[in-house]
């Protein structure tokens, strides 16, 4: 835009699609004050109408339609395209986005940030040597690191080299408004055929992928209930998320006989409702960066039990607002299900402290800030180097 002083963030990531990364960056532009900065959001394949839940209208969208592979071929015309845009800041996302900071760099962008957000399925521990080593190449085209959580930060400091004052860790922020507990106790989801005034609802939801296991929780929820039968006649499953495993969580209930007390009703735009709805969620991923929906259900006040992995213990006070198991255990999720359905006081004052916990440390807010005095201090940083030439 001619004439807009406010300095450009150019946010790059591999696909602009229904997911938590994409949902940080939705919540960060949403939220971040006007006056502050201007927004673009690059996706190196494409920008979908997940879009649509940005409300700023002077955000612009591009997607490159990038085949697979190296996208060594994409730099001329990344290249051009920073010349043209002139970021003040490239903030790029994930392992999938980091190739872009190279022709950033070319093309002489001031400000290059990029974003760890959690692991692909090929390097759920971290350990995957061709993950850090791409990493490590990337390095000197990087100024500073946002990790989502410590265990994202340790990593690029033990094995990408990077050094810690290089690294802001910053957990995502939820909208404690938008996701709240239902005064006087869960209501019914629409569609649902459970009512969770009779019915005690153990809830998920997320894609239906390799990386978040949903197939284990079906697992838990059939083993849940033959380790305490009488639960059958009010334990029910809400599994709310589409994917290539889906169909496989329905034939583990088929064979077991309860496929009539779970309901899988593909992907709903109203999670905050079904959290309403819920009274306990269940997150049994085998990789994590921070994950949203673990704050969500927080701050809908639902206790939560999920995996050991990733940023998930840095979220769960084991005891206290959940429980942390195993990953890809169903024995371990099974065992704490059935404690909680059969403490549904208990249930729900854990959930009552996981609201407080979200409200005292994962605002909205707190994160906003976190991401605005980092652009802030590097930006300041740049300009005390040498400072920007205005280019009208």
């Amino acid at each position: 835009m001619q004439g807009d002083e406010r300095p450009l963030v150019l946010h790059m990531m591999h696909r602009f699609d229904v997911g938590g990364l994409e949902n940080g960056i939705v919540n960060l532009i949403n939220h971040m004050p006007p006056h502050a900065y201007r927004h673009a959001v690059l996706a190196l394949t494409e920008v979908t109408d997940f879009k649509q839940r940005i409300q700023r209208d002077d955000v612009e969208f591009i997607s490159l339609h990038k085949p697979p592979g190296h996208g060594v071929w994409q730099y001329p015309k990344l290249f051009k395209l920073f010349r043209q845009l002139r970021p003040a800041i490239v903030h790029s996302r994930n392992l999938a986005a980091l190739e872009m900071q190279a022709p950033a760099w070319a093309a002489g962008v001031p400000v290059r940030i990029h974003g760890e957000h959690g692991r692909d399925v090929g390097d759920l521990d971290g350990n995957n040597i061709t993950c850090q080593r791409v990493r490590r190449f990337y390095k000197p085209f990087v100024h500073h690191y946002m990790a989502l959580s410590r265990d994202l930060a340790d990593y690029l400091v033990e094995k990408v080299r990077v050094r810690p004052a290089a690294i802001t860790q910053a957990y995502n922020g939820v909208d404690t408004e938008l996701f709240h507990s239902a005064p006087g106790g869960p209501r019914p989801i629409a569609g649902c055929p459970f009512d969770p005034a009779q019915h005690w609802l153990v809830g998920t939801v997320g894609r239906m992928q390799t990386v978040k296991d949903p197939v284990m929780l079906a697992h838990a929820f059939v083993q849940a209930l033959a380790l305490a039968p009488e639960l059958q006649a009010h334990m029910r499953l809400v599994m709310v998320g589409e994917g290539p495993l889906r169909a496989q969580a329905q034939a583990v209930l088929d064979a077991a006989g309860v496929a009539h007390l779970a309901w899988l009703p593909g992907e709903r735009s109203d999670v905050a409702d079904i959290m309403r709805g819920l009274h306990v969620f269940a997150l049994p991923s085998l990789g994590e960066g921070i994950s949203n929906t673990i704050l969500e259900a927080m701050a809908s006040g639902l206790p939560v039990v999920a995996t050991a992995v990733g940023g998930n213990a840095d979220l769960v006070m084991q005891g206290h607002t959940g429980y942390i198991v195993p990953p890809a255990n169903p024995q371990a999720m099974a065992h704490q299900l059935v404690e909680l359905a059969s403490n549904p006081e208990r249930a729900g004052k854990m959930g009552q402290v996981g609201r407080q916990r979200v409200q005292a440390i994962f605002s909205m807010q707190a994160m906003v800030s976190t991401y605005q005095s980092v652009y802030d201090q590097q930006l300041h940083r740049v300009r005390s180097v040498h400072p920007v030439q205005q280019h009208h």
